[in-house]
């Protein structure tokens, strides 16, 4: 798991677009966090991580501050030629671990259920499903969350 750096930035937008696109549109919200991730995320006291492979960088997901002690996982995405590598898995796992490092006490995401592939990996780490709090995202018809109180 790599931290954020500037040079970066192209891998968060290029692999998020790409998936975007492939099942979605590209949302004004998803176009203005990925060309802009410092200020939309990492200014704001979230963070970005990425998943490499020896120098390759294969994935990303980002933490993103919704309310004090409230994570969103958001911005999760394996490149298509490393998907079933167990990249999902290890981002969302170390997601999961640095949202409780940075203090959560919630840890939301928003899906689609036409994203079988992600969903089950959501499941694996013990989200589950809560009512949907609509506004966010478009495409949204799914959200999960660990409640890391409980």
């Amino acid at each position: 798991m790599i931290n954020y750096r500037p040079e970066y930035q192209p891998y968060f937008e290029k692999l998020n677009k790409a998936w975007l696109e492939q099942y979605f549109t590209v949302e004004e919200l998803d176009k203005w966090v990925l060309e802009h991730p410092e200020e939309a995320i990492i200014n704001r006291g979230g963070e970005v991580y990425f998943a490499a492979i020896g120098e390759t960088i294969v994935g990303t997901v980002a933490l993103r501050i919704i309310e004090e002690g409230v994570f969103e996982m958001t911005k999760m995405a394996v490149d298509g030629n490393y998907r079933g590598s167990g990249a999902g898995h290890f981002l969302c796992k170390s997601a999961i671990e640095k949202a409780r490092g940075l203090g959560a006490t919630k840890l939301i995401l928003y899906s689609n259920r036409i994203l079988e592939n992600a969903i089950h990996i959501y499941r694996k780490a013990n989200f589950v499903e809560i009512p949907v709090v609509p506004g966010t995202y478009q495409r949204s018809d799914i959200m999960m969350e660990i409640n890391f109180k409980d």
